[in-house]
């Protein structure tokens, strides 16, 4: 008697509106920023998981590490074509990651949004602080704390970069056609707003 093989046949193939890499990094309280929006989150760690995701958010961590696991996990190239077509948002680390250059020989960065970036540039751990600053998006405006933890400071835009907040005279926040970046940590406020906006893009 021949004995037969049963193909095991995946049925969770849902489709996710929003993904977040979750390499490293403080991707969970981004999980829960887009609970609070009505969203159900992918977190995404394998070429496959990111195409089933329509966006995708590249959390804060150390870009060093980052930089050396999306190689680890084969994931560079498919990021890089993910984003040339879909919308991603880069917060702090993910900011470095979607520069043109990250100021580090060790990060190699994917060249998505026309930026340059410089790692730690607010200073160490024990510098990091935050403010409250106003920001309007989408016709909407709103009070928010910006959270900065060895945050990156963007040191140079291309002519088609919009500036999209900025703190005592720095631009902390741009946006290039469907890339987004953010210098701080909007996951650490209370504020859904800049979640939402990613959202509309």
């Amino acid at each position: 008697m021949v004995e037969k093989k049963i193909k095991l046949v995946r049925t969770d193939e849902k489709i996710y509106e929003v993904g977040i890499l979750a390499l490293q990094g403080d991707f969970e309280l981004h999980t829960q920023a887009l609970k609070r929006t009505g969203h159900e989150s992918l977190l995404v760690k394998t070429p496959d998981e990111l195409k089933r995701v329509k966006r995708l958010i590249i959390p804060g961590g150390e870009s060093t590490t980052v930089n050396k696991l999306v190689d680890i996990y084969n994931l560079r190239r498919p990021l890089i074509e993910f984003g040339r077509k879909n919308p991603v948002w880069g917060t702090c680390a993910g900011l470095i990651m979607l520069a043109r250059d990250s100021n580090d020989p060790r990060v190699q960065p994917f060249e998505l949004i026309d930026i340059d970036a410089a790692r730690n540039a607010y200073g160490r751990q024990v510098h990091s602080f935050s403010k409250k600053s106003k920001i309007s998006l989408n016709g909407r405006s709103e009070e928010i704390e910006l959270v900065f933890i060895r945050a990156p400071k963007i040191t140079r835009v291309g002519d088609n970069v919009q500036v999209l907040a900025e703190l005592d005279g720095e631009i902390v926040m741009a946006r290039e056609k469907n890339i987004l970046v953010s210098a701080f940590h909007p996951e650490l406020s209370e504020s859904t707003l800049i979640h939402e906006y990613f959202l509309t893009m």
